[in-house]
């Protein structure tokens, strides 16, 4: 058995030598693209059918099919300040803006916190003179505390 860290490698470069977007991946299985690009990297459990469409589609062996299934240990990393530049990017995104919008969301809602389980995330480019912008939308539930 090989580990979701190995087989998000692994199907990371079955995916760029097929040539075949991460879009399309997630169109043929039905689910959103940053869903799909997330557990294909490792950080969701896929159902048994959408591991073995993904299979065929990159010709994956079956230990790395199985590996899509197991339960992942999310947020899983080597240290704890990403050395990637672009994941580093929002890191350093919520280092500074993370306080701001803690005092925001309280003051919209109340005494409580954005959900990362019943969240949804996209990823858009919006076209700028000054060049292209990365537009990232965080859509989570608000999750109450309660005493």
């Amino acid at each position: 058995m090989i580990s979701k860290t190995e087989a998000g490698e692994m199907i990371s470069r079955a995916r760029f030598r097929s040539g075949i977007s991460w879009s399309e991946i997630a169109g043929t299985i039905g689910k959103p693209v940053v869903w799909t690009t997330a557990a294909l990297l490792g950080q969701h459990p896929m159902r048994a059918e959408d591991a073995r469409k993904v299979g065929e589609i990159l010709k994956l062996d079956d230990d790395v099919v199985e590996a899509l299934q197991v339960q992942p240990y999310r947020g899983a990393s080597d240290s704890l300040i990403p050395t990637d530049p672009t994941i580093y990017r929002f890191y350093e995104a919520l280092r500074v803006y993370g306080p701001a919008l803690k005092e925001l969301i309280h003051e919209e809602f109340g005494d409580g916190i954005m959900s990362a389980i019943n969240f949804t995330v996209d990823v858009r480019r919006r076209a700028d003179p000054g060049g292209d912008r990365v537009v990232v939308t965080l859509d989570g539930k608000f999750l109450e505390y309660q005493w």
